[in-house]
């Protein structure tokens, strides 16, 4: 079969030419009606696969080109659109002369078929006697229907194997950390007592510091092992709504106001009402959390941690800076992957699994963060990216919950 391709989006002209070349047909690509007609002006082809809405000339108008051009009127059409709304685009697209409508998107053995039984329908319409031929292609659809079923089930099966493989993983872990945290309590008990008994006060002092570092970092470790997983198997289990960022981002200092002064680092105060964004505020609060303790440990003593916000396009920016310390140029690229940087490249020691764990809860929310050193001085800017609440996008916190509650 020799067919044009007709769609203004180049990659979908591709992929379907890759597809059908694949199974030994010979394709032609037009990006609108105007080149099609161009090609059928010098091409002698069996089908036409067309899109919808394109510049210069739309799958509607082309169909009754085709239509009311003599030597092209029995050329099959099917129409492959995602622009469908309602019965009616499909009646005007049959009614203009397409044989098929198809929305995308679909397996392409519907495809197939569609283009086999449009070109049945045309021969069948010219030529009474080929009816033996539309029954060699009505038993190839068949084949290709029970191709397609099977298929299916196959996926179905599949999916159902990995849904059962995710759910262990997730239980697995939940046990994990439960048999974990029993004999760390037991631990972290037993070294409280130890170093209560310790009569020197700068020694117990010393060792009282690093055993809460120590205790903090093992949990928390588990904490985010545990979050990561139920965001890689669960993503569509955390629903959003409209937050108040500056609510979150107050929430996240004040978690994070104990580990910074524990570094001896300042955390900058944030203005108090920066408008509404799209998320879940528990969520966000500890992605925001994980990248202001990022920012603290690449921050000398005596520094201080810088957060702005501003309106850029149509998303909200939160700029995090930690001053004191660059990440080097091998890391960068994997920042944000999963236990890539083991090694301690900040005073503040490894980066554990808080850039990873704030990476995937904001790209629950269409979110997105970036890293990058600073220019003029050492350290780092964290640039997150929001959706504002699509109801109200720009408006400020409390004149838009004085909205929603009207």
């Amino acid at each position: 079969m020799k067919l044009v391709i007709v769609d203004d989006i180049a990659t979908n002209r591709e992929l379907l030419r890759e597809t059908f070349e694949a199974e030994g047909h010979t394709t032609l690509e037009a990006a609108d009606g105007v080149e099609a007609l161009q090609i059928l002006d010098r091409e002698k082809v069996d089908a036409v696969l067309s899109d919808v809405l394109m510049p210069r000339m739309d799958g509607y108008r082309l169909c009754h080109e085709i239509r009311t051009t003599a030597r092209l009127r029995d050329l099959p059409i099917v129409i492959y659109t995602s622009t469908y709304t309602s019965p009616s685009d499909e009646k005007l697209a049959l009614s203009l002369g397409a044989d098929k409508y198809l929305k995308k998107p679909a397996p392409f053995e519907t495809i197939l078929i569609a283009l086999h039984e449009a070109i049945a329908m045309q021969h069948t319409a010219l030529r009474p006697e080929a009816w033996q031929e539309v029954e060699v292609l009505k038993e190839y659809s068949d084949r290709l229907v029970t191709k397609l079923e099977k298929r299916n089930i196959e996926l179905a099966e599949a999916n159902e194997r990995l849904t059962i493989l995710d759910r262990a993983k997730t239980e697995f872990l939940d046990v994990i950390s439960h048999e974990f945290r029993t004999p760390l309590c037991g631990l972290f008990t037993v070294g409280e007592l130890i170093l209560e008994g310790i009569s020197s006060p700068e020694e117990n002092s010393e060792l009282q510091g690093v055993f809460e570092r120590s205790r903090r970092r093992i949990l928390s470790i588990l904490d985010d092992a545990l979050l990561l997983t139920r965001i890689d198997v669960k993503r569509d289990q955390f629903g959003s709504a409209p937050v108040s960022l500056s609510a979150a981002l107050i929430r996240a200092i004040e978690s994070t106001t104990e580990f910074a002064e524990s570094h001896h680092v300042k955390l900058n105060p944030v203005p108090a009402d920066l408008g509404l964004i799209l998320g879940h505020e528990d969520m966000l609060v500890r992605a925001f959390h994980a990248l202001l303790e990022t920012a603290v440990k690449f921050s000398e003593e005596g520094e201080a941690v810088r957060t702005e916000c501003d309106v850029v396009a149509d998303s909200r920016r939160v700029i995090i800076e930690g001053h004191g310390r660059q990440i080097p140029s091998p890391a960068m690229a994997k920042f944000f992957d999963i236990f890539s940087i083991g090694e301690a490249i900040t005073p503040g020691g490894d980066l554990g699994l808080g850039p990873p764990v704030a990476y995937r809860i904001l790209s629950l929310f269409g979110a997105s963060v970036g890293v990058a050193n600073l220019d003029h001085l050492p350290g780092i800017r964290l640039i997150v990216s929001l959706k504002p609440s699509p109801a109200l996008p720009y408006c400020s916190a409390s004149s838009a919950l004085a909205a929603l509650k009207t």
